[in-house]
């Protein structure tokens, strides 16, 4: 599948901090319903994606949605070139 295993230390709290803060806050604002079909679970996941990625602010990206912040840094970058 080509994933990578962890580098972090066995234990390390930092080595999916990122991950488990947003799994937290997927649970917490979607839910943890059951659908009646996979097929419902994923369209209600994606749409939170959309959600999350686009309309969402987060305090620690000032206040921007993510596509935002990664808007600009690819700017950035291009100016930078």
């Amino acid at each position: 599948m080509g994933a990578r295993p962890s580098m972090g230390r066995v234990g390390s709290c930092y080595d999916n901090a990122v991950a488990e803060s947003f799994f937290a806050t997927l649970k917490t604002e979607i839910g943890t319903r059951v659908w009646a079909t996979r097929d419902q679970a994923r369209q209600a996941v994606f749409a939170y994606l959309a959600y999350y990625n686009h309309d969402r602010l987060h305090s620690t990206l000032n206040y921007r949605t993510p596509h935002e912040t990664r808007i600009s840094y690819r700017q950035g970058l291009a100016l930078a070139a």
